[in-house]
């Protein structure tokens, strides 16, 4: 029996990777739901299959990954496809098109994974965009410089968590910047460090940083949440630490972020399903950093909770089955969340203080999500946390500061790598 107490089954297939933390949230949010949920994993074959239950794709193989999803759909029809993080957008638009489902275009779905055709997007919109160039690796950056100035920012165009993201100040550090990313991204795809890399450049945004959690139904856009970040992102690199929601900006520009993310997913083409948007402020007004087609990352969303209609799985979930998610209301009371930054590169030996750090009023609870033993690198060839640090209170400034407080009972012992590994690792990623 299905969620509106039918018996035609609600299946769902959600598009993930083994290494998501998200996964275990929408399992449980479709369980209390009565919505099936089939997962769709980024890996071979062979591998699957000994992970557990669904089965294996490739999100680079678009054509032949929409052909294994219809056959699925063809003998066990889908009610929606959900990605859950940005590698499975493309696939998920234009495999939702072909079976006829609520999806977003190709076109929206690319501007949310790709940076450089983000900018594009905007351009002529009347919305505030950097300067920003498409650089080939080779080409000379004297014109680069030129028409874009300093400070400006390097990015891949297609990696999230601010993974190679570098501030540059000069024209010493803007060619390390490149050379660093372009390493970086050469490392990922397994090419040789002489193939040509395009990167974008753009001009830095100065101001305070927040970040949107939103959902979109019909091309009309709902706020689920804001959240201030406290702690300065200026760079060189942009490692995100707090998150804290409601958000202490004045209402009139909580508004206006609200107007400006509309508009800028009509300008890009976005109609349905959740959206993470991170916005800076400034004195000229908002700025759209970027707007992912996907909730939020990592596992953030145990921070928001909407009444009967339960957590943020459980809207995004209804919303893509068609069933009623309206009159949502997020709990008055402050919550917030801290991604535990990696200090040093090297192997993860042992964490101290977790119970410390539990103990401190108002903290819900410490997860460490990095196991023992592993290799952790930090930003920006680095792609996690060690984990994350949960709060709530009555105000988002007794919130922040008891994050800050359990943070500081934590102790991490990281054993760096040996040299040889150490330098070879650098090579590759660097």
């Amino acid at each position: 029996m299905d969620a509106n107490g039918n018996n035609k089954t609600m299946r769902v297939l959600l598009l993930t990777t083994a290494r998501s933390y998200r996964n275990a949230a929408f399992l449980n949010a479709a369980e209390r739901l009565g919505i099936e949920v089939v997962q769709a994993v980024n890996m071979p074959k062979e591998l699957a299959q000994s992970w557990g239950e669904g089965f294996s794709i490739d999100f680079t193989n678009i054509d032949e990954s929409t052909v294994t999803i219809k056959d699925y759909h063809a003998v066990h029809p889908l009610r929606a496809i959900l990605p859950v993080d940005d590698s499975g957008s493309v696939l998920a638009a234009l495999a939702g098109e072909a079976l006829g489902l609520p999806h977003n275009s190709q076109k929206a779905a690319s501007a949310t994974r790709d940076k450089l055709f983000f900018r594009r997007d905007l351009q002529g919109s009347g919305l505030n965009t950097p300067r920003f160039e498409e650089y080939i690796t080779g080409e000379d950056i004297s014109t680069l410089i030129t028409n874009i100035g300093f400070p400006c920012v390097v990015k891949p165009r297609s990696l999230n968590g601010s993974r190679g993201v570098i501030r540059a100040d000069n024209r010493e550090e803007l060619d390390a910047a490149i050379h660093r990313t372009a390493r970086l991204i050469r490392s990922l795809r397994g090419q040789p460090q002489e193939t040509a890399v395009s990167i974008l450049v753009e001009s830095y945004i100065p101001g305070k940083e927040v970040a949107v959690e939103a959902i979109l139904d019909g091309g009309c856009l709902e706020i689920l949440a804001l959240f201030d970040k406290p702690d300065p992102l200026e760079g060189p690199f942009f490692e995100e630490t707090i998150y804290v929601t409601p958000s202490r900006l004045p209402g009139e520009l909580q508004d206006e972020i609200a107007r400006i993310i509309a508009k800028a997913a009509k300008v890009i083409g976005l109609t349905t399903g959740p959206v993470h948007v991170e916005l800076r402020l400034n004195n000229e007004g908002v700025w759209i950093v970027e707007i992912a087609g996907r909730s939020i990352g990592g596992l953030c969303s145990q921070t928001l909770q909407f009444g009967a209609k339960g957590s943020l799985e459980e809207i995004i979930l209804r919303q893509a089955c068609g069933l009623n998610f309206s009159g949502l209301q997020r709990s008055n009371q402050a919550r917030g969340v801290m991604m535990i930054p990696i200090p040093g590169a090297g192997l993860l030996r042992g964490v101290d203080g977790i119970e410390q750090a539990k103990n401190i009023p108002l903290i819900e609870n410490v997860e460490i999500t990095t196991p023992l033993n592993n290799t952790v690198t930090p930003l920006p060839e680095g792609d996690g946390y060690l984990g994350f640090i949960f709060s709530r209170g009555e105000t988002p400034q007794v919130v922040e500061e008891a994050l800050r407080l359990a943070h500081q009972k934590l102790t991490f012992k990281i054993d760096p790598l040996l040299p040889m590994l150490q330098a070879n690792i650098r090579g590759k990623s660097r």
